[in-house]
This record gives C-alpha cells, sequence and structure tokens, in this order.
C-alpha cells in the first residue's frame, strides 16, 4: 500500500515531521502545497529522498493562500455549489480556461522548486475530483505531460466499511466520476482510500483505527495521514508570512499521528498486517504485481 502524507508545506511542523518520516522509510509518498510561501523553501527538505518517495501537488483551492489569490472558497461554498444542479455549480466567474490555468499555476510553482513533475495529484479537502476543477485538472494532464511523465491520480474512494459518514460525503462529492474520466483520459490512478479521521481522537484511538486500516485495505490502496513534528522540533527559518502554528486547526492531530508513525509499534503494526509500503509510480507502471 501506498501511505501519503498530505499538507507538505502548510507549516513548519508539517514540513520538517513529514521530512523527517520520510527520512526514516516510513512514507511512501507526500503532498505539497504549492501556494504555501513555505514550499520553495522546504522542498529542499525531501531532495535527498527524490525518486525513493512520491513528491506530489496537493491541489489547492480552499487554503488562505488560496484565498489570497483571488480563487479561493471555503470548503462549505464549493460543496455548496456540488450539490447545485449540473451547470449551475460554476466556481463563481471561473471559466473552464480560468480553471485549467489555475491548476498549471498551482504545477509550474511545483516544478520550480522540484525541477520536476509530480508523481502524482490529489487535492487539499478532496477538491481534485469537484465539478469543474477535476475536468480541467484532467485536461492540463492530459495537455502538459508525455503519458510517460503523467502523474498519478488519487481518487478518493475510501474502502468500504471502514468509515463513516464523512467518507461518505467525501465519496460522493465525485470519486466515482473522477475515477471513470481518469480512466478514459488514459490517466493512471489509485483508486482505493483510507484514513479518513476526524482528527479529535488521541494516541490509542489513532493507533486502533491504523491496525483496522492496514487490516482491512486492499492490495494497491493508499492510507492518507496528516502528522507534523512538535513545534519545538520544528523551528527553521522562513518568511514571516508563513502559516503560523497557532492558525493550524489539527495541530494537535498531526503530532499525534507523527509520534505513532515514528515509533517501534507503527513497524510492529505493519508486520502484524504483513503490509510493505510502496510509492504509487510503482503501482501504477506496474513495477508491483
Amino acid at each position: 500500500m501506498v501511505l501519503c502524507a498530505d499538507d507538505f508545506a502548510f507549516t513548519a511542523s508539517a514540513s520538517k515531521g513529514i521530512a523527517s518520516l520520510v527520512a526514516q522509510g516510513r512514507l511512501s509518498a507526500t503532498s505539497a502545497m504549492t501556494l504555501s510561501p513555505r514550499w520553495p523553501h522546504d522542498a529542499a527538505l525531501l531532495a535527498p529522498w527524490r525518486g525513493r518517495v512520491d513528491v506530489g501537488l496537493h491541489l489547492d483551492w480552499t487554503s488562505p493562500w488560496a484565498l489570497a489569490a483571488g480563487h479561493g472558497q471555503s470548503l462549505a461554498a464549493l460543496m455548496l455549489q456540488q450539490m447545485a444542479p449540473r451547470g449551475l455549480g460554476a466556481h463563481g466567474r471561473q471559466t473552464k480556461n480560468d480553471l485549467q490555468a489555475l491548476v498549471h499555476t498551482q504545477l509550474d510553482a511545483f516544478e520550480a522548486a522540484w525541477g520536476a513533475p509530480p508523481d502524482h495529484l490529489d487535492g487539499h479537502q478532496h477538491i481534485q475530483q469537484f465539478e469543474g476543477i477535476r475536468q480541467a485538472m484532467l485536461q492540463v494532464l492530459v495537455n502538459r505531460y508525455a503519458p510517460s511523465e503523467r502523474p498519478y491520480i488519487r481518487v478518493s474512494r475510501p474502502v468500504r466499511g471502514l468509515h463513516g459518514f464523512k467518507a461518505w460525503v467525501i465519496q460522493a462529492l465525485g470519486a466515482k466520476a473522477l475515477l471513470q474520466e481518469a480512466k478514459a483520459a488514459q490517466l493512471p490512478v489509485v483508486d482505493w482510500l483510507a484514513g479518513v479521521d476526524d482528527f479529535m481522537g488521541d494516541a490509542a484511538s489513532y493507533r486502533q483505527d491504523f491496525v483496522r486500516w492496514l487490516q482491512a485495505v486492499p492490495h494497491g490502496a493508499l492510507i492518507m495521514c496528516h502528522p507534523g513534528a512538535p513545534s519545538g522540533e520544528a523551528s527553521f527559518s522562513i518568511s514571516d508570512s508563513d502559516m503560523g502554528e497557532s492558525m493550524d486547526p489539527i495541530a494537535m492531530a498531526r503530532v499525534r499521528e507523527w509520534a505513532y508513525f515514528e515509533s517501534e509499534a507503527f513497524k510492529e503494526d505493519l508486520q502484524r498486517a504483513n503490509v510493505v509500503l510502496v510509492r504509487g509510480q510503482d503501482l501504477v507502471r506496474g513495477g508491483l504485481s
């Protein structure tokens, strides 16, 4: 399976924590928020492990940086648009060309810091599968990259029986359509997701949930996570425009996840479940069976 840490570059703690887990072989993928002012600086933290971990684009329409850039909206507003009749849920004044340009902008920022195309695309708060955004994303990928360079798409289709109402909502907001449209465009996908969490539990409950996910996910699934190092261990110089830890609504949950993934208990849980962490690129390119 793929274990993917979302929100790289969201805060210093997220970047430092993810990079430390990558260095220990505890993750096989991470997704970067390229609108963040941290991204050009923090990308260097992942450079030593280029080719050994998937580094992808966390497409962003809902963060403070997306709002500041002028195209962002709250998640609630985007979800309401998705529930409108087809054709009435337009993204404000954003045309199809506007949406494609915004995807290009985030890919440009990714490549400027990383020096290569992303290994995969997913979305902050799963917006990669929303109506309008997903079509723009798929068209950009087909036009921008040769078949051998195309990133795989993460489909937010939760594994049946593992999650509750939140996962049902995530799936209902475009998972089936994204899977069908990506396959029609001949774009590779990782199409089963686990790790949907409410970020409210303690360390013991998170481990309990993770063990359950490990035991139930099918071959080739992806578990998303959101680790971050304790703030005292994440201080390194960056612009004053950085997102502060105090503004991160899930900062405490990030530290709980990071502590678990760094622990010997995590290694033991992988072994007991007979799970091997692999890159999604190896799965979709046929390197594993």
